[in-house]
């Protein structure tokens, strides 16, 4: 211990001699143990935003888009044939097993004017069942009951931003608002979700009756999607597949027919944007990464330097009887302390800037204390690695060589 002590005091001795060009040689190090940190927090920190959010939408959802269609022998994409009615929902609702909830989701947009104020947004139309799969909850009033979907009642519940826009610092429950000229009584107000992992603001909403939207503002009978929810994450493939085989006999599909429609759930949206979050991540980490190695190979130069300068001090601690071993410890031990020290001030440096981004640039980040322990070895191994070759190199000098170099 005492030996070790007496090591590192004459590297920080040694390095506190030149204490600019020391700061300089580790200046490689900072910057690629912050940037790697800091890098991969705003990679992390995206993904937990993502799931946050993927989570909010609904843990079981499972999503039924309509399917494609053909013309003259071209494909028209998803969603360019659409066959689903209320029909299918009843049927899903009556004959399904596997699923606590389902609503048709019905999908407009118009202008609407609610106090002395006017604003565009999208309307839903959904079912009562809509609330519990995508985990809304309300911070005014209540929720539509199954009465106001039966007798089309024009009823309505604002997203946050929609009830800031119209009604100011109040509680609009009560209120009489126009959509396209159409009297609806607002009934609640949804609690903030804030944006999305796309930028789209989750509260520019507004939630009516299915039955309400789709005869008294689109006037059809076409349901845009369905929305459902596995009683359990564990049955969600299979619930799929049981909706699966009741909507290809709602709509009279034979065996070799395609599918008129598209099932996914919420695991596999999760799954495919987290892959991707987590590939971004290593990407941006590979990339600041290379900056550890550019410092790792400022420290191998300024320990070369190091080395010519010291030559007649080799030579003589060599001659009074230091082995080679305690040469190249020495030299090995400045360029760990050096790259270390790098790595302590990046971390701290990483701090603050992941702090700024979170403050002033809306960018969420997270450190994880596994990505700083490793960073933190990481610049110790980068010393070690590219400190070797000039330790070697000092103490392989021959010692009456060293003696003689001027």
């Amino acid at each position: 211990m005492l030996q070790l002590r007496n090591l590192l005091k004459a590297a920080f001795k040694s390095i506190l001699k030149n204490r600019m060009r020391s700061l300089l040689t580790s200046l490689g190090i900072i910057i690629g143990v912050s940037a790697v940190i800091v890098m991969v927090a705003i990679g992390e920190g995206t993904q937990d935003r993502i799931e946050q959010e993927i989570d909010s939408l609904g843990t079981n959802l499972i999503v039924v888009f309509p399917g494609g269609s053909r013309s003259g022998g071209v494909h028209r994409g998803a969603g360019s044939f659409n066959r689903f009615t209320f029909d299918d929902v009843e049927k899903l609702e009556k004959e399904a097993t596997l699923l606590s909830g389902v609503s048709p989701v019905v999908r407009t947009g118009g202008q609407i004017i609610g106090g002395s104020n006017n604003w565009n947004c999208m309307i839903y139309g959904v079912s009562t069942d809509y609330f519990d799969i995508r985990n809304w909850e309300v911070e005014y009033g209540d929720f539509f009951t199954e009465r106001d979907i039966s007798s089309h009642k024009k009823v309505a519940i604002l997203g946050k931003t929609v009830a800031d826009e119209l009604f100011p610092d109040q509680d609009p429950t009560g209120e009489r608002i126009r959509i396209r000229n159409i009297p609806f009584t607002v009934v609640g107000v949804l609690r903030s979700k804030g944006q999305s992992g796309m930028g789209q603001d989750q509260d520019d909403i507004v939630l009516a009756p299915s039955t309400t939207v789709l005869y008294r503002l689109k006037g059809r009978r076409i349901v845009d999607m369905i929305n459902a929810e596995a009683i359990a994450t564990e049955y969600i493939d299979a619930a799929q597949e049981e909706m699966r085989i009741l909507l290809r006999e709602a709509h009279r599909l034979d065996e070799g027919d395609e599918d008129d429609f598209t099932i996914a759930n919420q695991a596999e949206i999760t799954e495919a944007v987290t892959e991707t979050s987590r590939v971004m991540t290593l990407l941006l980490g590979s990339i600041a990464g290379v900056s550890l190695i550019v410092g790792g190979i400022g420290i191998m130069n300024i320990m070369l330097v190091s080395v010519t300068e010291r030559t007649r001090e080799i030579g003589i601690r060599l001659s009074v009887g230091a082995r080679s071993s305690d040469v190249l410890t020495q030299f090995l031990a400045e360029a760990v302390v050096l790259s270390l020290t790098g790595g302590i001030i990046g971390i701290v440096l990483s701090f603050g800037i992941a702090y700024g981004l979170t403050e002033f640039a809306d960018m969420y980040t997270l450190i994880k204390p596994e990505i700083v322990l490793i960073s933190f070895v990481f610049s110790g191994a980068v010393g070690v690695f590219f400190g070797f070759y000039p330790a070697r190199k000092a103490a392989a000098l021959n010692p009456i060589d060293a003696l003689r170099y001027e």
